[in-house]
C-alpha cells in the first residue's frame, strides 16, 4: 500500500466534488440547489470532525453503506446478496430494528460521515428507516432501490426530505434489463423514472457494469434517454463474480482503462449529469477503500463488515457502537496489513482475497503477514 497516500485529503475532496457535480446538475432546480448549498457547509463541518477524529487516531471514512432490511422481492441474475446469504424472501426476526439504525445513523453523523448509502435487500421495503434517514439532514442517502416499490407516500416522503436520493437499478436497455431482473421490470422502472421526473424529484440509476453490457451503458445514447427523463446522477458499479464460472463477465484492465477514460469525458462534457465509478480506479487511492479506509458496510444484523462484497465481520453494531467498528480487529488488519491493496479481478480485490480474509479472522495471519 502507498504509505504517502494521504486518504483524508483524497475523501475530502472526493467529498466536495460529488457537492460540486451535485450542484451543477441541480442547477434547474431551485429547491435542490438551495438544499445542496446547505449541505455544502454541513460536509465542510463533518470533515473537520472526520480531521478531528484522524489527530485522535481513529480514521473515519465519509461514506458508509448500510443494507437496512434482508428481503427482496426480485431475483436478479448473479446477485451477489443472495448468493451470500444476504438477502431472503422474506424478513427475518434478527434485523436490526428501526430505532437502531436512528441510532446509528445518528452516531454516524456524530463521526463526521457525509453520505450514507441505503441498500438491501430492497430498501424501501423499510419505509420506518427511510423516515428516520430522512430526519438526519446533515447526511445525504443515497438509496439503491430496484424500484418497484415507490409509490405515492415514498415520493412524498423524497419531496419532503431531500436528503434522500433514489437510486434505481438498471442494466441497459429494456431486453438487458429485463434479461437480468425479471419481464416487465424496465417499463415498471421507467414509469417511476418519468413520475419522479414529472414531480421535480432528484434521482440517479446504478448500472452494474459487465463485459456484456459496457459499451452500452457509457453510450451517448443511453445517457440521453436517461437525461430526458430527468435522471441526475449515473452510478457505475463494476460487476464481482460470485462464482468462477462468472469470472468472464468481469471488467478486465482493458475494460477498465476505457471506462477511466470514458468517465474523464463525460465530467467534461457532459456535466447536466453525476458520473460515479465504483470502486473507480483504486491505484490512484492506494488500494481499495474497503475495510473503512474509504467505506465500510453494516449489514442487516448489524454485522460491521469491509463492504457489501466481503461479508465478513467480527463486530455488531447492535452490541457496540460504530466508532467501536471503525476499530475492529478486522478492519484495522485490512487496513494496515496489506490486504487491501494489489491488482484483482472483477472490481473487488476483497472477493479475490478472501481466503486471506478468513485467515485473518481464524487468528491465523498476524496483522503484519496480512
Amino acid at each position: 500500500m502507498n504509505r504517502d497516500f494521504d486518504i483524508q485529503e483524497y475523501l475530502a475532496e472526493g467529498v466536495e466534488q460529488v457537492v460540486k457535480d451535485a450542484l451543477k446538475a441541480t442547477l434547474k432546480d431551485p429547491r435542490e440547489s438551495a438544499f445542496l448549498a446547505k449541505f455544502a457547509i454541513a460536509s465542510a463541518k463533518a470533515n473537520k470532525k472526520r480531521i478531528e477524529e484522524e489527530k485522535a487516531g481513529l480514521h473515519v471514512p465519509s461514506y458508509l453503506i448500510a443494507s437496512i432490511t434482508s428481503s427482496c422481492n426480485l431475483h436478479c441474475a448473479g446477485c451477489y446478496s443472495r448468493a451470500n446469504n444476504a438477502t431472503e424472501d422474506c424478513e427475518p426476526e434478527r434485523q436490526l430494528s428501526d430505532e437502531d439504525w436512528l441510532r446509528i445513523f445518528k452516531e454516524a453523523e456524530e463521526l463526521g460521515i457525509s453520505f450514507i448509502l441505503l441498500a438491501g435487500g430492497e430498501p424501501m421495503l423499510r419505509w420506518d428507516v427511510m423516515q428516520a434517514a430522512g430526519s438526519i439532514q446533515d447526511i445525504i442517502f443515497p438509496i439503491f432501490t430496484n424500484g418497484t416499490f415507490m409509490g405515492d407516500k415514498h415520493m412524498e416522503l423524497l419531496d419532503k426530505c431531500r436528503n434522500l436520493v433514489p437510486v434505481i437499478s438498471i442494466e441497459g436497455g429494456r431486453e438487458e434489463t429485463d434479461s437480468r431482473r425479471g419481464e416487465g421490470i424496465y417499463d415498471t422502472v421507467v414509469s417511476k423514472m418519468d413520475e419522479l421526473h414529472r414531480r421535480g424529484l432528484i434521482y440517479g440509476v446504478s448500472v452494474t457494469v459487465t463485459k456484456e453490457n459496457l459499451h452500452e451503458v457509457y453510450s451517448d445514447e443511453f445517457l440521453d434517454i436517461m437525461r430526458e427523463r430527468g435522471c441526475k446522477a449515473v452510478f457505475y458499479i463494476e460487476y464481482v463474480p460470485v462464482t468462477d464460472e462468472a469470472k468472464e463477465l468481469a471488467p478486465d484492465d482493458d475494460d477498465r482503462s476505457f471506462m477511466s477514460e470514458r468517465m474523464d469525458t463525460l465530467r467534461a462534457n457532459r456535466d447536466d449529469m453525476m458520473y460515479v465509478a465504483f470502486p473507480g480506479d483504486e491505484k490512484s487511492s492506494g488500494g481499495c477503500l474497503a475495510a473503512g479506509r474509504g467505506f465500510f458496510h453494516i449489514n442487516s444484523h448489524g454485522g460491521a463488515e469491509p463492504c457489501p462484497f466481503s461479508a465478513y465481520s467480527d463486530i455488531n453494531v447492535k452490541d457496540t457502537s460504530v466508532r467501536e467498528a471503525l476499530g475492529s480487529g478486522l478492519f484495522t488488519a485490512l487496513r494496515d496489513g496489506g490486504v487491501l491493496a494489489g491488482d484483482h479481478i472483477g472490481g473487488c480485490v476483497l472477493h479475490e482475497k478472501r481466503d486471506q480474509v478468513e485467515a485473518i479472522l481464524r487468528g491465523e495471519l498476524p496483522n503484519d503477514k496480512a
